[in-house]
């Protein structure tokens, strides 16, 4: 496997890392099918509890635009099909992201900017150093987002948040992505990855079938009335239930002692 993509495993988190430093870990095709594959395996490595993306010193600087431009010269309707095709691909990463029964912890340093915001957003938790920065950027170059940004924005934002990040493309901190509910930490640039290693670690130890159980029913809320989700709920708690790691909850709980679950 190409070493755009570089991974780590230990008790059971993965740790993916973005490996094109000199680019930025701007997203070509390499890296794009690189990544797809390692997060595809992941999410069907049932050893793998927990799973952390990074870039190393950044985070991701978005499409690479030298990669882009090498197919200026082609005629319009190849110039569509190429991109076209370039994207759906890009999309598999974000669908194995969103539909993995596990977490997805994103750890950012540097910029996370157009398909970099799009993958921090797919992930299910995020922690940024207090100088990591983040841009939908897309409008800065003559396009409209990908990623399923616009699908994350108006969820997370609002309407009218989301219009202003999209239509204007302007730079805002990690102190703003965490007040806007982008990311949920903000840690010193020193502290990243033992902060991103404790969070992945207590994850991993936790009941992980339960987490994505949950990550499950968080996502089809978006898009299911109030009935359908209680009715959603009685039968994955009933699975649960039936599981040991809800017997052990339980009995620790009585116990007074930390519960060790199997996941």
């Amino acid at each position: 496997m190409s070493n755009t993509v570089l991974t780590k495993r230990k008790e059971g988190v993965l740790t993916i890392t973005m490996n094109r430093p000199e680019a930025l870990n701007a997203l070509d095709r390499e890296l794009s099918e690189t990544l797809q594959k390692t997060i595809l395996t992941a999410e069907q490595d049932k050893k793998v509890r927990c799973v952390v993306i990074r870039g190393g010193e950044q985070f991701m600087a978005g499409g690479d635009l030298k990669y882009f431009a090498e197919n200026f010269d082609v005629n319009l309707n190849e110039k569509r099909i190429m991109f076209e095709g370039f994207i759906n691909h890009v999309h598999k990463i974000i669908i194995s992201i969103r539909r993995m029964p596990k977490p997805v912890v994103a750890s950012i340093r540097g910029p996370a900017a157009g398909f970099g915001l799009s993958l921090a957003m797919a992930c299910d938790l995020a922690i940024a150093t207090e100088d990591a920065f983040f841009t939908l950027a897309y409008v800065n170059i003559g396009t409209s987002p990908d990623g399923g940004s616009t699908f994350a924005l108006p969820r997370i934002l609002g309407d009218k948040k989301a219009a202003e990040i999209a239509f204007l493309g302007d730079r805002f901190g990690a102190a703003a992505a965490k007040e806007l509910g982008i990311i949920n930490w903000v840690v010193a640039g020193t502290d990243l990855e033992t902060e991103t290693s404790k969070l992945a670690k207590r994850l991993a130890e936790g009941p992980t079938t339960v987490i994505g159980r949950t990550k499950a029913l968080l996502q089809q809320s978006l898009h299911t009335t109030l009935e359908r989700q209680l009715l959603a709920e009685a039968e994955s708690f009933s699975s649960c239930a039936v599981e040991p790691d809800f017997d052990e909850g339980i009995s620790a709980f009585i116990a007074k002692r930390i519960p060790k679950f199997k996941g």
